[in-house]
């Protein structure tokens, strides 16, 4: 019992912190340090990270097809478009790839999890007193969104907040800056999978004890909670809210440093 209430949970937060901008990487340490709650295996991270891909493509369903059809049709926008995509990828990839034994070592350090917060908050807070244009994606913005989305590996800083925060600031319109942060998201969020179940395939017994029906509930209730906390910040961001979630992620970076 007590295992699927931790798994329920865990799936919750991972669907509202994936897309609003307050860190579900952050928010999963923070639970597990603070409610005492375990991660029940490397599988569980699969299928949540599953259905939160899932959130996107049925929320961004219609670019998602049109982008496709125009790529099978080589319409240049649809290349141009999947281009800024792959280029936005490249600096994360990279980054983890230098850092990924530093970066895992913040997964293990609450405090440091509350200063990465508290850092997300001052960035969203800092677009209240920005002007921001209301401009297309290209190459170099689509890149700058890239380096802010590498921010996001460590745990605690945003990557819709980073994404979001840097196409505003580089000019990108609020609602083509929240398509563009989730559909350049999705490779990323397919490697992680992939990261984790290879993960789990050279350790497997990691999650030998997560019954395949707690499995699928997990993923449903994070692709559930994910596309309504899609559907939220999107408002927000178009109603010239969004810096309202820098306010949260301060109160909450300083509460937790100080109870970590």
């Amino acid at each position: 019992m007590r295992e699927c209430m931790d798994v329920m949970l865990l799936a919750v937060l991972q669907g509202i912190a994936e897309f609003l901008p307050i860190s579900s990487s952050g928010h999963l340490v923070l639970a597990q340090s603070l409610l005492k709650i375990n991660m029940p295996g490397v599988r569980l991270e699969v299928v949540l990270h599953l259905g939160t891909m899932v959130s996107i493509m049925a929320y961004y369903r219609t670019a998602l097809w049109n982008l496709a059809c125009g790529v099978l049709r080589g319409r240049r926008a649809s290349w141009t478009t999947l281009g800024h995509i792959i280029v936005s990828a490249i600096p994360a990839a990279f980054f983890y790839y230098l850092c990924h034994d530093k970066v895992d070592a913040f997964y293990e350090d609450p405090r440091a999890v509350s200063g990465f917060l508290v850092f997300t908050g001052i960035v969203l807070l800092a677009l209240r007193w920005m002007r921001c244009g209301d401009g297309p994606v290209t190459g170099a913005r689509a890149l700058l969104t890239g380096i802010a989305q590498a921010l996001a590996v460590l745990p605690g800083i945003s990557r819709s907040g980073m994404t979001i925060a840097a196409a505003r600031m580089a000019g990108i319109a609020p609602g083509r800056a929240a398509e563009f942060s989730f559909l350049m998201c999705l490779p990323l969020l397919a490697g992680a999978a992939l990261l984790d179940y290879l993960g789990f395939t050279a350790q497997p017994g990691a999650a030998d004890g997560l019954p395949g029906w707690l499995l699928l509930a997990g993923a449903a209730v994070s692709a559930t909670v994910g596309y309504a906390a899609l559907a939220v910040l999107v408002r927000t961001l178009r109603g010239g809210r969004f810096w309202l979630f820098g306010v949260y992620c301060i109160a909450a970076g300083l509460i937790t440093l100080f109870a970590a």
